[in-house]
């Protein structure tokens, strides 16, 4: 079952919307799934209900909401890919990690879920790893995130575990940038790193001209062995 909720923010005062999709039967944890620039689309929308079949509720919250609410883009159509960059440049990350928290308080205790966990994809990635530093989600798993390596001087926050799937050849993400996540990131004993040399950026996207099957199954299946053990 699937609908879309609106989740009071921090302070009461707005409510953002969130895609919700729910398994057959009652769960105990929950996953919050932070899109790319383009908005909770068909292929977000597809991961919902994806992780709904396997038992867990999730949550898509629209990050875009205060200035582009419901608005779904497609990174295929180079004018919808312009308005996503447009849409990113209006963003504001402590904002939605605040809208994170919220979210993950709405999950604990409205949804009754005693775990939560989050995945985050392109900018989603980077929210991942600041929800892994500045909130108390109980794991989280970011895709070809980005600016992460600008944020490296967090990461003695994060105290539960985080995961990184990193494609060698993203092309938003560089070769420095990657080395300097790998410099500050691999001897953290919560975070773990994975490369996929030769992916690009967006690989493991839903559908589109961006994803890679073989690497999508892989980092996938990496994905949910990482939940089904911290989430248990």
């Amino acid at each position: 079952m699937t609908d879309l909720t609106r989740i009071p923010t921090l302070e009461g005062d707005e409510a953002f919307p969130a895609y919700v999709a729910r398994p057959e039967h009652d769960a105990t944890a929950a996953i919050i799934v932070i899109p790319e620039i383009f908005g909770v689309n068909p292929g977000i929308r597809a991961k919902c209900d994806d992780w709904a079949a396997k038992g867990y509720l999730a949550a898509a919250p629209d990050i875009f909401w205060r200035f582009a609410e419901g608005e779904e883009l497609d990174p295929d159509v180079p004018e919808q890919f312009q308005k996503a960059l447009e849409n990113m440049g209006q963003f504001d990350a402590d904002a939605c990690v605040r809208d994170i928290e919220a979210l993950i308080h709405w999950l604990k205790g409205e949804a009754g879920c005693a775990k939560v966990g989050l995945v985050g994809f392109c900018l989603g990635g980077r929210m991942a790893y600041m929800a892994a530093a500045r909130t108390d989600i109980d794991a989280s798993v970011g895709y070809y995130g980005v600016m992460i390596d600008q944020m490296l001087g967090e990461s003695h926050a994060i105290a539960n575990p985080l995961m990184l799937h990193i494609p060698t050849a993203d092309h938003f993400v560089g070769p420095d940038a990657q080395a300097n996540m790998h410099a500050g990131l691999d001897d953290h004993p919560k975070v773990t790193l994975h490369d996929y040399e030769g992916l690009d950026h967006g690989f493991a996207a839903e559908m589109g001209n961006r994803r890679d099957e073989a690497g999508a199954n892989l980092a996938d299946s990496r994905t949910e062995a990482f939940f089904a053990e911290h989430l248990a």
